[in-house]
C-alpha cells in the first residue's frame, strides 16, 4: 500500500473525529480523491451506525444552539414579555415562578393546555400567570380575542378571567351573537364590550403582542415563556411541573 493510500485510509476511518484543517481535499490529485472517496464509502458501509452517531450529534448541537438562541430572545424582550402593562395577570401576582402563555381561542392544543395551566395554578399556588392574546387562526380567532380584550378593558381582570375560561370551552363557530350570549351569562355589559371591540386600544394590544411574538419567532400556539425559557407547543402538567421544579432548584 502506498503512503498516500495509507494516509487516506487512516483519514477515512478517523474522518468524523478529524478537525476541519486536518485534510485538505483541494490539494489531492484526482486519483487520490477517488481513493479517499472509496475508503470513506467502504468504512461507512461497514460501520453504518457512525452515520446515526453523527446525525444525533448534529441534532444535539442544533438543539443546544436553539435553546441558547431562545434564552437570548427572552432576555432581550423581557420588559415586553413580563411587564407590558396590559396583559392579564393571574395566579399568584407575587409568585416566584412566572409563566407567560401566548394563546388562541380556536386552538385545540390551547384548550388542552388551559386545563393543565389551571391545575398548575391550583396545586402550586406560587405561579404568576401572564396571558398574551395571540389570534392567528383566522377571523373567528381575532373576533374572540377582540371581545376578550374589550371585556378586560371595560370590566376588569376578573371578568376577563371568567370569559377566558368560558371561551376555552367553546368548540363551535365563534360569532358576535354567541359572544354576546356568553358575555350576558357572565354578567357583562355586552353593549359596552361590543362597542369597545374595534377600538384603537384593542387593536394596539393585539398588534403589540403580534410584534412581540414575531421578535420571539413564535409561529404557533400555545407557546409559553417559563422564567427565562421558551417552550414551544403543548406540554402536559407533569412536564411543566418538572421544569418548574428544576427552575426552583
Amino acid at each position: 500500500m502506498s503512503r498516500t493510500t495509507s494516509l487516506l485510509t487512516a483519514a477515512a476511518f478517523g474522518l468524523l473525529a478529524l478537525p476541519a484543517f486536518a485534510l485538505d481535499l483541494s490539494k489531492m490529485t484526482n486519483e487520490e480523491r477517488e481513493i479517499f472517496r472509496g475508503e470513506v464509502r467502504s468504512y461507512l458501509m461497514e460501520n453504518p451506525e457512525v452515520i446515526m452517531e453523527a446525525v444525533n450529534r448534529l441534532e444535539e448541537r442544533q438543539r443546544q444552539q436553539q435553546e441558547q438562541a431562545d434564552l437570548d430572545l427572552v432576555a432581550n424582550n423581557a420588559d415586553a414579555i413580563f411587564d407590558d402593562g396590559f396583559s392579564f395577570v393571574g395566579g399568584n401576582p407575587d409568585g416566584d415562578i412566572i409563566l407567560v402563555e401566548f394563546l388562541d381561542y380556536r386552538c385545540s392544543y390551547c384548550k388542552r393546555a388551559h386545563n393543565e395551566v389551571a391545575k398548575l395554578l391550583e396545586t402550586d399556588g406560587n405561579i404568576r400567570l401572564i396571558v398574551k392574546e395571540f389570534p392567528i387562526l383566522g377571523e373567528q380567532s381575532v373576533l374572540a380575542s377582540r371581545f376578550a380584550i374589550a371585556a378586560k378593558q371595560v370590566a376588569g381582570s376578573d371578568s376577563y378571567k371568567a370569559l377566558n375560561d368560558a371561551l376555552m370551552t367553546v368548540n363551535g363557530d365563534v360569532n358576535i351573537v354567541m359572544l354576546r350570549r356568553l358575555g350576558s351569562t357572565l354578567g357583562l355589559d355586552v353593549d359596552a364590550v361590543e362597542e369597545r371591540m374595534n377600538s384603537d386600544e384593542v387593536t394596539q394590544e393585539i398588534a403589540q403582542t403580534r410584534a412581540l411574538a414575531q421578535r420571539l419567532q413564535i409561529t404557533g400556539t400555545p407557546t409559553f415563556v417559563l422564567q427565562d425559557e421558551l417552550l414551544r407547543g403543548y406540554l402536559p402538567y407533569d412536564q411543566m411541573m418538572a421544569i418548574i421544579d428544576e427552575k426552583r432548584s
